[in-house]
């Protein structure tokens, strides 16, 4: 049953009470079901006392000064329909209008160019278009993301430049749960401008009240729950605030697209039976949920006690509503599902008396392009359903037939009766199942090379673990991943950079009973799995093994990922090898480029991250065929961004356990590259991510002391530093604090000169280091190469990055600096013993790409031995195998000398980049 609206709004819209309040039996408000059905506006009586309010269809009105004179402006029927809809949604104000994209049509003319606005990435589709018209045509900056984070909101979210903030809850047709109040409350405390919107369709005033949890405006596409009956088109929108009343009410009356008198007396008619008709949707829909989640399909329904939200969703509203959605796994099957149902309507549109099934990617969600559709993780196979008042026999009957006509679920014999489970196709396949994969577009068998930068951090070492915020940037020297298909049910790593390192593994002898993989609509939780971690460590990398340290932990990460993400059944078998160009264990972030070539390389042997498709040549080039052009794009993104955030999300995971403890700044630096401030979250400081826009591109002298260093010991170290002398510790850390919000200014300053920002960069990194040295995390080494550095002619500022203790020491290189100065500096820190490497920082994040479309005549001209494109139709050898596949890099990736690999690793084909 829906809540009662609270007292203190109530008091404004809650209908006059029969008989006066009496100290023995005061009255009570009344309850959504009776505000519904009763439709009465005080201040409007009607003269003849008519129970059911009239059409007053009339253009104008006769007089001057009237309360109306001309229906766009004012009609009674349509101010007895806004009172009534104010009246159940708790507001102040609401308007109706001619549907519901009008309705966000008028919200959204309150932008103006320039500005931002943030939006999810699970839209109903007539929503993404209206905003990219607005990003193409007004002048607005639109970001997608993932809403039910909000983090990933706060991320966007600018205060002067993000103007309004769009939301739907449950989204449309994902039905992911945005915690609409804690969205709220970030957003507010980011921008106090921004106005917070939300599509409420999915819910209705019935079932949820945005307003209440921090929205500015709500708006409802009334042709859906509110009319009922889909004989009408109108959008409502309701709202607290003066000003925007003001605003929108002046947008609907220059732009005349108020709802018409009759549509009027349609939806108060309709509303009149909101409550009864959804709690019979709503108790069906339940009852669906279940039937399908208990044959086996992958269910989206906050009303399922697994949903990811089921808990957020039922602190801020009061049912799970009536439209659901579910995957079969196979876009072919889920269109002869669609066909093969007789009661549930094919149709767009949901909230009508009538129950209807559709495909969103093909029908209300196909105006999103495929790409767009894919990096949001929208499913191609996915089928919606609406929920109406039918008899729920009959629509789950319906729905049961349609599954075993389509092939979706099979006859199980039981003991006295007939039951049903969902079809599974083999696993493993033959070699013919194979063949069809491929030629179906499958990517099970696809060799995938990935690679990830290493980083600096720049300020803020160590104290970032205390919530200083860290400035880290990437650099142009990377980890490299190649995963190449095996077919003997073996999985195996091939780890260059630590001595040579390979181990092989039976994929199904791995201890899958203490693994709970986590489901693609799920995300890992904040601890890491114990029981899956301790029977990796004993059973498949055991002790025994007497295996090298680092070889054995970073096994242990890349297991521990793969089973994580091993949902529904999924073992594909491959094997990875790595190898980088920037040193290992030298606190430029290895370990953290290596998580993020794990994470990327294992979602995608899963399947479970979306690339945009390559180009496969259908005929060998010819003289006249131009091919396809590859444009450097300098670093700018050709990943889609929920792409990078997952990667990230699982590159986490791996740095935790490589670390334990990890503050997230060295994997996010992996994956998004560039610059970044970064501040830990559960400190007083706010926390997140935030780039740092306009980040000009600086020359690092990189020197590797060759002096091992545990950052575990030296983190702890200073933990107990703190702890004997909070108050110096504190200082110091404050000092940090400073140092690094300056040195963000300097960077993301456009106006600074360059000469004017290297020297200011120059002296925060000299004043950081002597804070580092007072926490104790130096080192003798550093030490002496600073010295070295910073020794005329040089004049140079250098600095330990990373854990320090060793590792790694940075410095500035000045533009002046001439070639036979930096060769001389770069010979002498050679002589003394250590390497030193000339970088750029601030590039690429991570890179993705798949050989497969590379055409051989492209190979051969080039001289280089690489991949072919794959044959049109692969065929089975006697043997069994099929002939004519793609050659391997993996030979080639092995063998590329270091000094020419990246060069290689770039010609092999086009790369995407965050």
């Amino acid at each position: 049953m829906a809540p009662n609206i609270d007292p203190k709004l109530a008091a404004a819209h809650d209908l006059p009470t029969p008989e006066p309040d009496s100290p023995f039996r005061p009255r009570q408000p009344y309850r959504f079901a009776t505000l519904c059905a009763t439709v009465e506006n005080p201040d409007q009586k009607d003269q003849y006392g008519s129970s059911s309010v009239p059409i007053y269809q009339s253009a104008t009105f006769k007089g001057v000064g009237g309360q109306y004179d001309y229906t766009r402006s004012g009609n009674p029927t349509r101010s007895h329909l806004e009172h009534h809809i104010a009246k159940i949604s708790a507001a102040a104000h609401a308007f109706t209008v001619s549907s519901g994209m009008a309705a966000l049509d008028v919200i959204l003319r309150m932008l103006k160019p320039g500005d931002e606005v943030v939006a999810g990435d699970d839209l109903y589709g007539g929503t993404n278009r209206l905003l990219g018209f607005l990003k193409a045509h007004g002048g607005v900056t639109v970001h997608h993301v993932d809403t039910t984070v909000p983090d990933r909101v706060s991320e966007c979210v600018h205060a002067g430049r993000t103007a309004m903030v769009l939301l739907e809850s449950p989204t449309n047709p994902l039905l992911k749960v945005v915690d609409l109040a804690a969205v709220a409350r970030a957003v507010k405390e980011r921008a106090p401008d921004a106005v917070i919107v939300v599509d409420n369709t999915m819910m209705s005033p019935y079932m949820q009240r945005p307003l209440d949890h921090g929205a500015d405006v709500v708006y409802d596409s009334g042709t859906k729950y509110l009319s009922g009956h889909h004989d009408l088109m109108a959008g409502v929108i309701a709202c607290n605030r003066d000003d925007l009343a003001k605003h929108m009410s002046f947008v609907i009356n220059a732009a005349g697209n108020a709802l018409s008198p009759f549509d009027s007396f349609l939806l108060l008619r309709g509303i009149k039976t909101l409550a009864i008709r959804m709690d019979r949707q709503q108790t069906t829909a339940r009852r669906v949920a279940n039937m399908l989640d208990g044959l086996g399909f992958k269910v989206h329904y906050p009303g399922l006690a697994h949903h990811p939200g089921a808990d957020i969703h039922a602190r801020i509203a009061s049912g799970p509503g009536a439209v659901l959605s579910f995957c079969t796994g196979d876009r072919a099957l889920s269109e002869r599902v669609v066909g093969a149902t007789r009661l549930w309507g094919i149709s767009v549109s949901f909230g009508a008396v009538n129950s209807l099934i559709s495909m969103p990617c093909v029908m209300s969600h196909a105006s999103i392009d495929a790409a767009t559709r894919a990096a949001r993780g929208l499913p191609e196979d996915l089928i919606r359903l609406c929920v109406g008042i039918e008899d729920p026999e009959d629509l789950l009957d319906d729905l049961e037939r349609a599954l075993l006509e389509a092939g979706a679920i099979t006859r199980v014999a039981g003991e006295g009766e007939v039951r049903y489970v969902r079809a599974t196709v083999p696993q493993g396949g033959d070699v013919v199942s194979r063949a069809v994969e491929r030629l179906s577009g499958g990517e099970l068998e696809r060799e995938w090379f990935v690679s990830a930068p290493g980083k600096v951090i720049l300020f803020g070492e160590h104290a970032v673990v205390h919530g200083v915020t860290a400035v880290a940037a990437s650099v142009d020297l990377r980890c490299y991943g190649l995963a190449t298909p095996r077919r003997d049910g073996k999985l195996s790593v091939h780890l260059m950079d630590i001595d040579e390192f390979r181990y092989e593994w039976d994929v199904n002898d791995l201890p899958w009973d203490a693994c709970t993989p986590v489901r693609p609509d799920e995300m890992h939780g904040d601890g890491l799995d114990a029981g899956l971690l301790e029977a990796i460590g004993s059973r498949a990398v055991s002790p025994e093994l007497n295996l090298p340290a680092k070889a054995r932990q970073a096994s242990i990460a890349f297991l521990y990922l793969y089973m994580s993400l091993a949902a529904n059944r999924s073992r594909p078998c491959f094997n990875f090898t790595t190898r980088a160009t920037l040193p290992v264990g030298a606190g430029l972030g290895s370990s953290a480029s290596y998580s993020a070539c794990v994470a990327a390389a294992v979602l995608l042997n899963h399947r479970r991250l979306s690339i945009p498709s390559q180009p496969v040549p259908s005929r060998p080039p010819h003289a006249d065929d131009p091919g396809h052009v590859h444009v450097s794009h300098s670093g700018r993104r050709a990943l889609a961004p929920t792409a990078a955030e997952e990667v990230n999300r699982w590159a986490f995971v791996s740095e935790k356990v490589l670390h334990g403890n990890p503050s997230g700044v060295d994997n996010s630096v992996a994956v998004f590259g560039g610059a970044l401030a970064y501040t830990r979250p559960g400190f007083e400081r706010k926390p997140g991510m935030d780039p740092i826009q306009g980040f000009k591109s600086l020359r690092f002298l990189l020197t590797d002391s060759k002096v091992p260093r545990d950052t575990k010991q030296l983190v702890a170290g200073v933990g107990r530093l703190k702890e004997q002398e909070p108050e110096r510790v504190r200082a110091i850390l404050d000092q940090v604090q400073s140092i690094s919000d300056e040195a963000r200014r300097c960077l993301a300053d456009p106006e600074l000169p360059r000469s004017d920002l290297i020297a200011a960069l120059s002296a925060l990194i000299d004043e950081n280091h002597v804070h580092l040295v007072q926490l104790g995390v130096s080192h003798p080494t550093l030490e002496a190469i600073r010295a070295s550095t910073g020794a005329p002619p040089y004049g140079l500022s250098t600095k330990l990055t990373g854990a320090g203790g060793g590792g790694c020491a940075v410095t500035l290189l000045p533009d002046q600096l001439s070639d036979a100065d930096l060769q001389a500096l770069i010979s002498s820190l050679q002589a003394d013993g250590f390497d030193a490497y000339l970088a750029s920082v601030g590039g690429s994040g991570l890179g993705v790409f798949s050989p497969y479309a590379r055409p051989q005549a492209a190979v051969a001209e080039q001289g280089q031995a690489g991949p072919v494109t794959p044959p049109e139709t692969p065929h089975e050898s006697e043997e069994g195998s099929l002939e004519a596949e793609p050659a391997s890099l993996r030979a080639a990736f092995a063998s590329a000398p270091k000094a020419s690999f990246r060069h290689w690793a770039e010609s092999q084909g086009r790369w995407l980049y965050v």
